[in-house]
């Protein structure tokens, strides 16, 4: 049996259809969407799939909503689960929000119109998947996808089912990098010679973290937290966010840790939505130079600063910047932005959005929710400028130079290059 909540919008239409017939029921004025409250019927219902710190603070972007009313939690972590159960109590003043150890207690929910999903790596692109057969929109935190396979297999699946997909790469909707991109894509900048992404320094996997005793299922469900990745013997660090670098549990050598934000904001700014780079060539552990068919250069170096140039200082992490023949920008998530000609800033405005707030990104998913437009970061977005991330390290993992069909989506007579876009599932999480 389905669980049903206390007010969807079911019983709700029962209960407007007793009072029109004149029987006894008495709706309250948050019902009807009175007193600045939003009708149950126009509300966006939304459930959430294993949300950490980051996915809290996503949620937190959702109760801002009025709109929006997130009644159910699905973490194979119990002191996850009860967690978000507690800030959502506590912030609806209820004890309605459900929890369950499985997505599918989540993802079966006919009441539940879109998911959040905040896993680590390993889960981001079968749950998305999961979610979108079981027709729920989806918001999702980055990486979006393991690898280049994935890439391909959550667009398709997207796309195929005709849902409104938004990855957490959320600076696509802050003013400054919004702005920062708009000047290279009107040409203010003349004509785009380079764009410039700041990553994380690329390493080799982490070994195994030492073997612990599993715990009861109950506290921590170790199969279901490994869900499609490769069985490793349990760790409670793992389980704490120490996940990260290992493979398995972690995309690509962390170039996407921050590539995925930084990259996709190169690729908008470039017009490259639809496509990729075409070569890549790594020079070290902290820089990648890439080219796209029309000759543009992608860069990517160190957000620290060191490595092939300095970033501006003060402007924040996550650092882009676009430069064209007539002048340049760069922008950075401390709402900083600086260009060749100050002129250029009078848009900007009063800018009090950093980069690594979702508040923006959240409104426009639910937004799209009910308009069924395509949300700043949709899944074909993630597609291309995922790709890129991976075919990066890649190059840099090889120790040389590749080449990349967008059209084909593979290395072009590279056996070795082709045979690293590939993932297997690990049964039964398999698609």
């Amino acid at each position: 049996m389905k669980p049903q909540t206390k007010n969807n919008r079911r019983q709700f239409i029962q209960a407007a259809a007793a009072a029109t017939l004149g029987m006894p029921t008495i709706i309250p004025a948050s019902a009807l969407g009175r007193d600045g409250h939003v009708a149950p019927s126009n509300r966006i219902v939304l459930g959430g799939i294993g949300l950490g710190r980051r996915g809290q603070k996503v949620l937190e972007g959702f109760f801002q909503q009025p709109d929006c009313q997130f009644i159910a939690i699905a973490d194979p972590q119990k002191e996850r689960r009860d967690m978000v159960k507690a800030k959502t109590d506590e912030h609806y003043g209820n004890t309605d929000c459900v929890v369950y150890d499985d997505m599918s207690g989540v993802l079966d929910r006919d009441d539940i119109d879109a998911v959040l999903i905040t896993t680590g790596d390993r889960w981001h692109t079968t749950a998305s998947i999961y979610a979108a057969r079981a027709g729920k929109d989806i918001y999702c935190e980055k990486p979006c996808a393991m690898n280049i396979q994935e890439c391909q297999e959550l667009d398709d699946h997207i796309r195929k089912h005709k849902r409104i997909f938004q990855a957490g790469t959320q600076r696509r909707s802050v003013p400054n990098f919004q702005l920062a991109a708009g000047l290279a894509q009107q040409g203010k900048l003349g004509r785009l010679r380079e764009v410039h992404a700041g990553i994380l320094q690329l390493q080799d996997y982490l070994e195994p973290l030492p073997e612990q005793p599993e715990p009861d299922p109950a506290i921590i469900n170790w199969d279901k937290w490994l869900g499609p990745a490769p069985h490793v013997p349990f760790n409670k660090a793992y389980c704490q966010g120490r996940w990260r670098n290992h493979q398995g549990l972690y995309s690509a050598w962390r170039l996407p840790e921050w590539g995925s934000h930084t990259i996709d904001l190169c690729q908008w700014a470039a017009g490259a939505d639809g496509t990729t780079p075409i070569e890549y060539e790594a020079k070290s552990d902290s820089l990648i130079h890439a080219r796209y068919a029309n000759g543009v250069k992608l860069i990517m170096r160190l957000s620290s600063g060191k490595g092939e140039g300095d970033w501006i200082k003060g402007l924040g992490t996550c650092p882009v910047r676009f430069v064209g023949d007539q002048g340049w920008v760069e922008a950075g998530d401390h709402l900083g932005i600086e260009t060749s000609d100050p002129k250029l800033l009078a848009d900007l405005g009063e800018n009090q959005i950093r980069g690594t707030d979702p508040v923006l990104h959240v409104r426009n998913f639910l937004d799209c929710v009910k308009t069924r437009e395509q949300p700043v970061c949709n899944s074909t977005v993630v597609r291309y400028g995922h790709m890129a991330c991976f075919a990066a390290a890649i190059s840099w993992k090889l120790g040389r130079k590749v080449t990349f069909d967008p059209q084909t989506e593979s290395f072009v007579n590279d056996n070795e290059a082709n045979q690293l876009r590939t993932y297997d599932r690990r049964a039964p999480y398999t698609i």
